[in-house]
C-alpha cells in the first residue's frame, strides 16, 4: 500500500496564522522522514480553513523543503483561477519539484458560497467553468502556439514557459463519490481521489471503476496503475489507547464541524442553499453533533491504538484499496499531538503494509 499525507488545517486566529504556517511546513517535512509517499493540500479562503489559502503558493515553500514525497491537490478550486495562469503556475511547480506534481481538479466547494462571493463569482456555472479551465490547461501543456475560443475565456499565446516536467504535464486527478462519477473517471482513464466513501461501498464503488476502464479501452498495464492510485481519504487518529483516540478524535471533530457550521452560517448569502443530495449527517446543519460525530467515526476515521489502526487498515487492504490518505490533524489540534499520532502511524502502523 501507498500512505498520502493530507492536510485540513485550521487555524482559530490571524494571530495563529504563522505560526500554524510553519508547524504545517514541519509536518510535511515530517511526513516526508516516516516515508509517506504524498501529501496532499486543500484549497480554502478568508476563515482560516487552509490557514495557507494559496496553495500553489504553498506548495513551491514545499517543493523547496521537500526531496521525495509527491505534491498533489485535493483539491484546486478551478473557478477561482485563471486557466492560463493555473497552467504556468503548475508548470513552474512541475520544475521546482523535479516532477513531483499531482492536480486534483474540483468544480469549487459545495457548501461554502461566500468563497465564490470572494472571488466575484457564484457557483451556479462552476461546473462549466471547470471543464473549459480543464480543457484549456491541458491544450496549453501540448500545444505550442495556443488559440481557445470559450464561454469564459479566450486564449491566444505562444506556448507555455517553463514547460512542465512530466509529459505532457502533472496527472489531472477527479473528485468522485457517485457510482457515475466513478465509471466516467474509469472511461477516462484518470486517477482519482475520493472521501467519506463506507468500507462496505469501497469494492463496489472500485469494481464500477475497473468496469469503467475497460469500457474506455484501457490496456491491463493502465488499469492496474490506475487501480494503485486510486485514493481513499480517511480521518486518523492514533494515540496510546482506543478510548483515548476514540474520545480525543470526537472532541477535535466537535470542533471542527462547529467551525464549519458558523462560518457557513455567517457568511453564505441568504440566497444560497447547498444541493440537497450533497448533504449528508456530517454536512447538514439541521443533524444535531449527537448523530453527526459517530457518523464521522464510523464512515470516514480510522482511530485507536496502533494494534486497532492496523486493523482497520488492513480492512480497507482487503476490499481493494492500495492507496489511502490520512488526514491527522482536525480543527486547531494543536502541532504536538498531530506529530506524535503521525508517528504512532508512520512507526507502528505503515510498515505492515509497505509495498
Amino acid at each position: 500500500m501507498q500512505f498520502g499525507w493530507l492536510t485540513l488545517s485550521l487555524s482559530p486566529s490571524p494571530e495563529e496564522d504563522q505560526r500554524r504556517i510553519d508547524n504545517l511546513i514541519e509536518q510535511v517535512c515530517s511526513a516526508e522522514r516516516l516515508g509517506f509517499s504524498d501529501v496532499w493540500l486543500t484549497e480554502h479562503y478568508f476563515t482560516g480553513e487552509s490557514v495557507y489559502s494559496d496553495s500553489l503558493m504553498f506548495a513551491a515553500a514545499l517543493a523547496m523543503r521537500t526531496e521525495r514525497i509527491r505534491i498533489g491537490f485535493a483539491v484546486v478550486q478551478m473557478p477561482f483561477h485563471h486557466p492560463v495562469r493555473l497552467a504556468v503556475q503548475l508548470a513552474l511547480l512541475d520544475n521546482l519539484s523535479k516532477g513531483r506534481i499531482d492536480v486534483g481538479i474540483g468544480k469549487g466547494t459545495a457548501y461554502n458560497e461566500y468563497e465564490f462571493v470572494g472571488h466575484g463569482l457564484r457557483s451556479h456555472d462552476s461546473r462549466e467553468r471547470m471543464e473549459e479551465a480543464v480543457d484549456i490547461i491541458e491544450r496549453a501543456w501540448r500545444e505550442a502556439p495556443l488559440h481557445y475560443e470559450g464561454r469564459f475565456h479566450k486564449v491566444h499565446i505562444p506556448a507555455i514557459r517553463p514547460r512542465p516536467v512530466q509529459r505532457p504535464g502533472p496527472p489531472l486527478w477527479r473528485s468522485v463519490i457517485s457510482p457515475g462519477s466513478f465509471k466516467e473517471c474509469g472511461r477516462l482513464g484518470v486517477p482519482i481521489l475520493t472521501a467519506r466513501l463506507p468500507l462496505e461501498r469501497i469494492k463496489e464503488r472500485w469494481a464500477t471503476y475497473a468496469a469503467g476502464i475497460d469500457e474506455g479501452g484501457h490496456d491491463e498495464r493502465t488499469k492496474t496503475r490506475l487501480l494503485a492510485r486510486s485514493a481513499l481519504w480517511r480521518n486518523v487518529y492514533v494515540a496510546e489507547s482506543d478510548a483515548q483516540a476514540e474520545d480525543e478524535l470526537a472532541e477535535l471533530l466537535t470542533e471542527t464541524r462547529a467551525h464549519m457550521m458558523h462560518v457557513r452560517d455567517a457568511f453564505n448569502p441568504p440566497d444560497f442553499q447547498p444541493d440537497a443530495a450533497t448533504l449528508n449527517a456530517w454536512t447538514d446543519p439541521r443533524v444535531p453533533d449527537s448523530e453527526a460525530i459517530p457518523f464521522a467515526l464510523a464512515t470516514g476515521s480510522l482511530y485507536g491504538s496502533p494494534a486497532r489502526v492496523r486493523e482497520q487498515v488492513a480492512a480497507l487492504r482487503d476490499v481493494g484499496v492500495q492507496h489511502l490518505l490520512c488526514q491527522t490533524g482536525f480543527g486547531a489540534m494543536d502541532h504536538d499531538r498531530n506529530i506524535a499520532s503521525m508517528r504512532r502511524f508512520g512507526e507502528q502502523v505503515m510498515p505492515t503494509f509497505r509495498d
